[in-house]
């Protein structure tokens, strides 16, 4: 079945997070896809249920995801990760907390260029952590300049970094998201190298989220951080999954990767039991990912390239004084809404007067405000009605909910968005 058959209807009745947190809605705004999945993961999970192995995970299965991973970077981006450095856990945010706990000390600031996804700006203080935010540079060309874009700030970083280790002086951890979240840039190697120079300098760490690395569009190529130079691999630990790009959130499998010995001893001492916290579907849905799906993964890309492109000319029809700066990478649009005046709640705005769920960019930091973050990944009709619909809004128009019920918003925990 092609992607543009897939109904609101459909979706509604197949009840994911995305489309039942908020009744009556169009869900745009947690990431995962509505496209299904591989057939090689769907298959893999029907031998999964036929063969009844819901036990603990085996060493062996462990091993093949570890190499299918480290195939799948040396393969698609050039960078050799050494299989037995690659560790399950369940998912990102897992592994910052390790991060946090193994390789920081107590007290150790977390420097954080924003806007960034949500998680990173609250999790971090549960663990007793300050955030220093660090607003990201927006380049104020024209609308259809090429230049327009974001950068990271990277003399604010210097500065940051100078002051975020526990005693007050240089360290701390940088929270590098690439390709990023929520703005869609994918990083150059020269922005990377830049980054390893200010990171070594101050002697700090840095956790590179990965996350949506398989996903980049045409004329841009994901770069691994840690494989930019040697002060990078000595500095960072990455964490990757298969779970946004291959549609398999739920499953509850990342893979953290390590790139310096020395950090590889720490886990192998103390991340035995994060390193066990991924499930068996998940770590079977990874390796059906890594080796039998990227024909999939090359066809939703472009659908997703597709719809990217089709996003300026539904905004110039509905919105108008909206702005948008194509996403490199991700399945994200960070629309800046700013020319409205929408209040202070742009997801209940939206969630009320378009019956479409999307993230508000303030969630993402104060660099964030008057910004909505929207998920492309939906059929190409079901994107048009979306935007349609936000624009109905914005002039005032009443707009119907979608589906049999128009209930109020659910609890919609930002955790997995």
């Amino acid at each position: 079945m092609s992607y543009d058959d897939i109904t609101i209807d459909s979706l509604i009745e197949k009840g994911s997070f995305k489309w039942s947190a908020y009744p009556g809605t169009i869900g745009a705004w947690t990431a995962e896809m509505d496209f299904g999945v591989a057939p090689a993961i769907r298959a893999t999970l029907e031998q999964l249920d036929a063969s009844d192995l819901y036990g603990y995970s085996t060493p062996a299965l462990m091993r093949d995801m570890a190499q299918a991973t480290a195939q799948f970077y040396n393969d698609t981006y050039g960078w050799d990760v050494n299989p037995e450095w690659v560790s399950p856990v369940s998912d990102v945010l897992t592994g910052m907390q390790a991060v946090l706990s193994f390789y920081t000390e107590p007290g150790a600031k977390l420097v954080l260029p924003t806007p960034a996804y949500m998680p990173f700006l609250t999790m971090p203080k549960i663990h007793g952590r300050e955030i220093v935010e660090v607003p990201m540079l927006r380049n104020e060309a024209g609308a259809g300049d090429a230049e327009r874009t974001w950068t990271m700030d990277f003399e604010a970083i210097d500065r940051a970094l100078s002051t975020a280790g526990a005693d007050g002086g240089p360290g701390g951890l940088l929270v590098l998201c690439n390709p990023h979240n929520p703005i869609g840039r994918v990083y150059t190697r020269g922005e990377l190298e830049e980054l390893s120079r200010i990171v070594e300098k101050h002697g700090a760490r840095v956790f590179s989220d990965e996350i949506h690395a398989p996903l980049t569009f045409t004329g841009h190529t994901h770069v691994p951080y840690a494989s930019v130079d040697d002060a990078a691999a000595n500095h960072t630990v990455t964490v990757t999954s298969h779970s946004k790009s291959f549609n398999t959130p739920g499953l509850k499998c990342a893979q953290i990767i390590f790139s310096n010995e020395t950090d590889f001893a720490t886990w192998s001492t103390h991340g035995m039991f994060t390193g066990k916290s991924a499930a068996n579907p998940g770590l079977l849905a990874a390796v059906a990912a890594y080796r039998d799906s990227r024909d999939w993964l090359a066809d939703t890309s472009a659908y997703l390239e597709r719809n990217r492109d089709a996003l300026p000319g539904l905004l110039e029809r509905h919105l108008p004084k909206a702005v948008y700066e194509p996403p490199e990478g991700t399945y994200l649009a960070w629309i800046d809404l700013s020319a409205y005046d929408l209040g202070d709640d742009l997801t209940s705005f939206f969630v009320d007067r378009a019956r479409v769920s999307i993230i508000d960019g303030a969630l993402c930091g104060k660099a964030g405000r008057g910004f909505i973050r929207l998920n492309m990944g939906t059929p190409l009709p079901i994107l048009e009605e979306i935007v349609e619909r936000l624009g109905a809004a914005v002039a005032g128009t009443p707009v119907a909910p979608v589906g049999s019920e128009a209930g109020q918003a659910g609890d919609a925990g930002e955790e997995s968005a």
